[in-house]
């Protein structure tokens, strides 16, 4: 039987830690039941076959159950972005039925997917794990910034599709006129049309600001000591955001030019190094102190410790809607090292991974 679960679990912080202790932590049981009803046709730009071959690159996943509707749902789309690379895929389906398993109205979500090249196999993962899912899957031509990266800390950071963000307006079609960005190593926890429908006043973007945050520590020296430099905040009050969240109002980004406003950012960074971030810092000059600050129950971020060790870290206080795993521990690894950090047990219940190693008592 085809069914829908729907949550609204924007649990305050003490009953996720008595969970945490208790180290089985289930924040909303996957359903077990196979999903055998139609759903409305799946859109694509690419014509590929949804037979699944054996693959000894990629990961094999269970099929996830169908999500419907209830009867008070409109035919309102939610878009919601996200990048394929067979590095995180782990991440995107975990990540997407969080989505859809905490969403009242689960087939209004229309999934913009960005891969830097073809590949069939990643295509049939998705398509087998998720039947029913709406979506569309888009090139990213990555010459657009291989000359324009600079090497970050971390050389996760350094790839070419990790700078797909900064050209959704390009991307996508001309009828999205506003979308949600999400990394890969992320869970939602609430219903994400809360997040789709905030009210971005006017601005281009919308996303957790962290105004307590040092936000000197994301520019080097040299872009502090040049003058014209550092004038670039010069009227207005920056707050540090993370671009792994963002709501974007795509009509006004097009209209701005911001891509290319960023992109004069990266270029200044390869001439000068003013930062050691990837693609955040260009974010931030371009757009700290002009954005529409939102809940930060919609980016518990950090949970994969710093950008160097991935030292595990503890939730922040109070409500959570979103958990994000920024930073270089990701969960899936952390759990298949048998060394997982308490927060990977959130992580663990969205996890449709078939391992191929026995599982082993103790």
């Amino acid at each position: 039987m085809a069914y829908r679960r729907s949550y609204s679990l924007s649990l305050p912080i003490g009953l996720l830690s008595l969970f945490l202790t208790t180290n089985f932590i289930h924040l909303a049981a996957i359903p077990s039941a196979t999903a055998t009803a139609a759903a409305a046709a799946t859109t694509t730009n690419v014509r590929l076959s949804v037979i699944r071959k054996p693959s000894k690159s990629l990961p094999a996943f269970r099929e996830a159950p169908a999500f419907r509707n209830g009867e008070e749902c409109t035919k309102d789309l939610v878009h919601v972005a996200m990048t394929l690379d067979a590095n995180y895929l782990r991440g995107t389906v975990a990540a997407v039925l969080s989505i859809l398993q905490h969403s009242f109205c689960p087939e209004n979500i229309f999934f913009h997917f960005l891969w830097s090249h073809y590949d069939k196999e990643i295509y049939a993962n998705i398509k087998t794990t998720f039947p029913y899912l709406r979506f569309k899957v888009y090139r990213f031509e990555t010459n657009r910034v291989s000359g324009k990266i600079s090497k970050s800390i971390r050389q996760a950071l350094d790839q070419p599709l990790n700078y797909a963000r900064i050209y959704l307006a390009d991307i996508l079609p001309m009828n999205v006129n506003r979308v949600i960005y999400l990394d890969s190593d992320i869970i939602v926890v609430d219903d994400i049309e809360k997040l789709w429908r905030v009210d971005l006043e006017g601005k281009v973007l919308a996303a957790p600001e962290y105004c307590q945050a040092n936000f000197k520590r994301y520019f080097t020296d040299d872009f502090w000591t040049d003058p014209e430099l550092q004038s670039t905040f010069k009227g207005r009050k920056p707050c540090y955001f993370n671009t792994g969240v963002m709501v974007v109002d795509v009509q006004k980004w097009r209209e701005g030019g911001y891509s290319y406003k960023v992109e004069e950012w990266m270029a200044i960074q390869k001439q000068k190094r003013i930062y050691h971030l990837g693609s955040l810092p260009p974010f931030l000059l371009v757009l700290a102190g002009h954005i529409k600050g939102i809940d930060h129950r919609w980016n518990q971020h950090g949970l994969g410790g710093d950008n160097i060790e991935g030292k595990c870290r503890s939730l922040h206080p109070g409500p959570i809607s979103l958990l994000h795993w920024s930073g270089k521990g990701k969960p899936w690894l952390r759990l298949d090292s048998r060394k997982p950090c308490p927060v990977d047990h959130l992580w663990a219940p969205y996890d449709l991974y078939i391992s191929k190693k026995p599982i082993l008592d103790g």
